[in-house]
């Protein structure tokens, strides 16, 4: 389709969530934009949801901050300059060092940023602060899904094949995924596969808007998706549906996941899971009639202490039917934030290094050290995960620099990390508002959005995208790099950090080179040509880069992986042998109820933008607890009654929402919002062994009436 946008037009991407949506955005009066439909972009084809249409109200000088902020002596934020602000920090950090060690700097990174500030970031922390305590709050969204995916096909892209291709599969499982509210524009596809003749499964303790629209819904008990996938792998075999030929020839070891599969017999599993018998022997009967299929798993099976084995277990299913490296078919990861599947490529993550290299592999260590301009030796180790990083604040840890994150809010065990925020000597907060975090801090700096910057994105298909600059900031506002510039210069460093998106993305181009996600291939001219490219895409060998000029054809990007073979050492995919165990956190006596936690529609992740947009705080207000007629009249609880949510590590409350929608084992929080209502006030940071992923999904509550 082709763009018909006004002649001023600027056409970009969406800030929020990892579809990246295209939009167009024209300056009008008042210094914003206005959102129009961007036709011509393949992922959302014009849709947008509530929460792209509103973005540009975050940008209104009322929403958001356009000074920096430096705490007084008095304990008050107040405004300063510039000069001031950077000082500060760089002076601040440079003590700490000095007297602590680089090791007692931190740096919390997000999964928004763009891949540009993403990379600075990482290399300001290696090569500035010469310290390993770097991590960023994708590890609490997709790092179960790399961990597993990496084990079985030796790579990591959160969908291996392009979202076009799920109309055309016979069946897609969604595990513990609700696109419909986190990802509306998605449901076109999934309504495509169903007018195709395909059918659609959802794995989720909630009926929610997604599972009302499958043509089978399995509500699993919280914390047991490991389970319900070996019970499905039990059935495959049992019923000879084992793709023995594609087995022998892409995988191995196979005979220890079959195994393992075979102690979970399906009324086991109907024990732990609560789901029947005739159900597990529908949805396999229905993932293994059409020739090609999928499952496409999200944070309900991933934000668990066992995540990446779940994971694995929903990938051995595929890899017995056949399913993986085949046209239309395979596993995928439905990546959550803007930039999820690029913000963990380029080194704000603990043991990554740029191009999704290891920090602990020597040539990965030589060839980014050699783009660098540093030793290789210089380059400090593997660092701590994020919930580990945040538990260090204030010991270990004495000064923080945060950049696009609202751990406040969005960490595990809320109350716990806050206090930790709060014990430290020294905390600076980047952000595009007063978040939660930000109101902790020293000093605050007030950064560009979306609309007010340029640089790229990684969407959850793995395609590039460039974002576009369509307006000026405010005066008062910089961009991150700039930041990362200033501060770099104070602290000794005087060249590397440069302030032009196009000028770090050559650099991250060469950085990334050879790399499992090579982005050599790839500049603006192509990206804004070819409305974005697909990596792995290396540089035409002949002339190291995609010189248009040369005559040299460039690599074309690669939309779908492991056709021919995958990305491990002898090209087979590996099967995980795993069982099923329980959470870590079971309901006993005292907390007899299970908690798993999500987002609604209206709101995306903290809230920390989307909370200051009237219409989407008209649209969901404030947090509730989801629960089920049995259980509120066990309480003698009505709608809209206080309920107090408590775990072993606090208590929120929040309004009763009742639904014969959700287990009547369960209740259901939204995260969005601070406060007493603060979701993540109860939830569990016991982590996955492999992902350090902590376990948002279930822990053990007792849930009570709140008397006035």
């Amino acid at each position: 389709m082709q763009n018909t946008a006004a002649p001023n037009a600027v056409p970009t991407h969406c800030p929020y969530c990892a579809l990246q949506c295209g939009m167009n955005l024209t300056p009008v009066e008042g210094g914003t934009v206005e959102v129009s439909e961007r036709a011509d972009f393949p992922v959302n084809r014009g849709a947008l949801c509530g929460k792209g249409r509103t973005a540009p109200q975050v940008l209104a000088p009322g929403a958001r901050l356009t000074s920096p902020l430096v705490r007084s002596r008095d304990g008050a934020l107040m405004p300063a300059g510039w000069d001031e602000a950077l000082d500060r920090i760089a002076g601040s950090l440079g003590r700490t060092r000095a007297e602590y060690g680089a090791d007692a700097l931190g740096v919390f990174g997000g999964g928004g940023l763009t891949n540009e500030k993403a990379y600075a970031l990482g290399k300001f922390a290696r090569v500035v602060l010469g310290t390993s305590q770097i991590d960023y709050n994708g590890r609490f969204c997709m790092s179960s899904a790399a961990a597993a995916g990496t084990r079985a096909f030796g790579l990591d892209r959160g969908l291996p094949f392009p979202l076009e291709d799920i109309p055309e599969a016979g069946c897609v499982i969604l595990v513990g995924s609700n696109p419909a509210e986190t990802m509306p524009p998605s449901m076109r596809y999934f309504t495509a596969l169903r007018e195709n003749g395909g059918t659609l499964i959802v794995v989720d303790p909630r009926r929610t808007r997604t599972a009302e629209q499958a043509d089978l819904h399995l509500a699993p008990r919280p914390g047991t998706d490991l389970a319900l996938a070996l019970g499905m792998l039990h059935l495959v075999v049992a019923e000879g549906r084992v793709d023995e030929a594609y087995v022998e020839e892409r995988t191995s070891g196979w005979e220890e996941a079959r195994a393992a599969a075979m102690a979970h017999w399906p009324e086991y599993v109907e024990r732990i899971t609560g789901v029947a018998v005739p159900e597990l022997r529908e949805a396999v009967r229905l993932f293994c009639a059409p020739e090609a299929a999928m499952v496409l798993t999200a944070r309900g099976p991933e934000q668990q202490a066992k995540g990446t084995d779940t994971v694995g277990a929903w990938i051995n299913l595929c890899l017995a039917t056949g399913r993986a490296g085949r046209l239309r078919s395979g596993y995928g990861c439905l990546t959550g934030q803007g930039n999820g599947q690029g913000g963990r490529e380029h080194g704000q993550k603990a043991d990554q290094l740029p191009g999704y290299r290891k920090l602990t592999d020597p040539a990965a260590r030589r060839h980014v050290a050699e783009v660098w301009g540093v030793g290789p030796d210089s380059l400090p180790g593997p660092g701590r995960s994020a919930y580990e990083l945040l538990d260090a604040l204030g010991t270990d840890i004495r000064s923080l620099l945060v950049m696009g994150s609202n751990p406040v809010v969005s960490a595990p065990r809320a109350a716990h990390v806050e206090g930790r925020l709060r014990s430290l000597d020294f905390l600076a907060v980047c952000d595009v508002v007063l978040s939660e975090t930000a109101e902790l801090a020293d000093v605050v700096l007030p950064v560009t959005q979306w609309a007010e910057e340029t640089g790229t994105t990684t969407n959850l298909e793995g395609r590039v995208l460039l974002r576009r600059r369509a307006l000026t900031p405010p005066e008062g506002v910089r961009s991150d790099l700039e930041v990362l510039h200033g501060l770099a210069g104070r602290l000794g460093v005087e060249k590397g950090f440069p302030v032009e998106p196009e000028e770090v993305f050559e650099e991250l181009r060469r950085a990334s080179a050879g790399g499992p996600a090579d982005y050599s291939g790839i500049d603006y001219r192509r990206l804004a040509e070819e409305n974005g490219v697909f990596w792995p895409c290396p540089a035409p060998p002949a002339d190291g880069g995609a010189d248009h000029g040369t005559g040299t054809a460039p690599h074309p990007g690669t939309p779908r992986l492991f056709l021919d073979r995958f990305a491990t050492e002898d090209g087979r995919a590996r099967f995980a042998p795993v069982a099923h165990r329980p959470s870590a956190e079971e309901p006993d006596d005292a907390y007899p109820v299970l908690l798993t936690t999500g987002r609604v529609v209206a709101q995306y992740q903290s809230g920390a933008q989307t909370r200051r947009v009237a219409e989407l705080n008209a649209a969901a207000p404030g947090p509730f607890v989801e629960l089920h007629p049995l259980l509120a009249a066990r309480l003698g609880a009505t709608e809209g009654d206080p309920l107090a949510v408590v775990s072993r590590r606090g208590r929120a409350v929040a309004p009763a929402r009742i639904t014969t929608g959700i287990r009547p084992d369960t209740v259901f929080m939204p995260f969005h919002w601070p406060g007493e209502g603060r979701a993540n006030t109860l939830t569990n940071p016991a982590l996955d062994p492999v992902s350090r992923m902590p376990e948002f999904k279930v822990c053990a509550v007792r849930v009570e009436t709140v008397r006035p």
